[in-house]
C-alpha cells in the first residue's frame, strides 16, 4: 500500500513538474511576443533604444544600448534607472574595450568579464555594483554592419535577448532610411527585374520588399531561438534543410503567399537570410535535399 500511494504521488510531483513547464514555456512566449510588438511600434531611434533596454531587462537583471559611429560606442539607454540612468550618455572608444569590438566584428554575441579592460569602465561599473563579474554583449545586426550593441548582466537569458537584438536590428534599418522612400533600406539596391530600380517601383511595391526583408529576418531569427540545438546540428552535418524542414517549408509558403505572389519584382528574401545566418554565407550547409531560392 505504501509502494503504491508513493507511485501515485511520484505521478502527481511529475504531473506538476510539466504544467509548470509548459506554463513557464508559455510566459516566455507571452512576454517575447510583448517586446517585439513594442519593437515593432518605435517611432524614433531614442524611441527605440529606451524600448529595447526596457524589454531587454525582462530577461536580465540589467541592461545597456550603446550605438556605435566612428569607433566609439554611446550609451544611449540604460535600465533600470536610478543612479545607473548617470551613465547614459557616456562614449568609449571601441579599441579600448576589445569584448566590444569583438561582438561588432564577429557579428555574433560576447561574453566577457566585467572588466574595465573587456567593456570599458562605464559598462564594467555598471555590472559589478548589480553584483555580476560577467557581461553578455548582443550586436544590433544591420545589412551594412552593427549600428548598436544590447549589454546584459545578471542572470541573462541569451537566447531571448539575442531575438530581441535582431528584431531591434530591423527596425535600426527602417529609422534610419531615408524619408519618403526616396532610397531603400541597406541591402535593396537594384532589386527590380530588367533595368528598373529601386526608385521606380511603385511606392506599394517598395513597402512588399520592406516588409519580406522583415518577415525573413524576424522568422530566421525565431528559429535560432526555439531550435538552436537544431540549427547547430544542421550546420555541422551541412544539413540544415533536413534538421528545419517542416519550419522551412511553412515559411516559404507563408512568404510565397504575402510576398512573391503580390509583387512581381519580389525577390527570395528568406532564402538570403538563410544563407546569410543559419548557413552563415555558405549556401551548401543547406543540404543536398533544400529546394533552392523561390523563383
Amino acid at each position: 500500500m505504501l509502494e503504491e500511494r508513493f507511485a501515485l504521488l511520484a505521478d502527481d510531483v511529475e504531473r506538476a513538474a510539466g504544467d509548470a513547464g509548459k506554463y513557464a514555456r508559455q510566459q516566455c512566449a507571452d512576454q517575447l511576443n510583448q517586446a517585439v510588438r513594442r519593437l515593432w511600434q518605435a517611432e524614433d531611434l531614442a524611441e527605440l533604444t529606451d524600448t529595447l533596454a526596457d524589454v531587454a531587462t525582462q530577461f536580465a537583471r540589467g541592461a545597456a544600448v550603446l550605438s556605435i559611429e566612428g569607433g566609439m560606442a554611446k550609451m544611449e539607454s540604460v535600465r533600470p534607472g536610478g543612479d545607473a540612468g548617470q551613465a547614459a550618455g557616456a562614449q568609449m572608444a571601441l579599441d579600448a574595450a576589445p569584448a566590444l569590438a569583438a561582438a561588432i566584428e564577429s557579428r555574433e554575441p560576447v561574453i566577457a568579464a566585467a572588466a574595465e579592460s573587456e567593456v570599458a569602465e562605464t559598462l564594467a561599473a555598471l555590472a559589478t555594483s548589480a553584483g555580476d563579474d560577467r557581461v553578455a554583449v548582443f550586436p544590433v545586426l544591420g545589412r551594412q554592419g552593427v549600428p548598436a550593441l544590447v549589454c546584459a548582466w545578471g542572470a541573462v537569458e541569451a537566447a531571448a535577448v539575442e531575438l530581441l537584438a535582431q528584431v531591434a536590428g530591423v527596425e535600426f534599418e527602417r529609422l534610419l532610411r531615408t524619408p519618403a522612400a526616396s532610397a531603400p533600406e541597406a541591402g535593396l539596391v537594384n532589386i527590380a527585374p530588367a533595368d528598373d530600380s529601386w526608385d521606380n517601383l511603385p511606392a506599394r511595391e517598395q513597402r512588399l520588399h520592406l516588409s519580406a526583408q522583415r518577415f525573413a529576418r524576424v522568422r530566421v531569427a525565431q528559429w535560432r531561438l526555439r531550435d538552436g540545438a537544431a540549427v547547430r546540428s544542421g550546420r555541422l552535418r551541412g544539413d540544415l534543410y533536413g534538421e528545419l524542414a517542416p519550419q522551412i517549408d511553412e515559411a516559404r509558403g507563408s512568404f510565397r503567399d504575402e510576398f512573391l505572389a503580390p509583387c512581381p519584382s519580389m525577390i527570395d528574401y528568406l532564402h538570403r537570410e538563410m544563407v546569410h545566418t543559419l548557413a552563415k554565407d555558405n549556401a551548401q550547409l543547406l543540404g543536398k535535399d533544400y529546394p533552392g531560392p523561390l523563383l
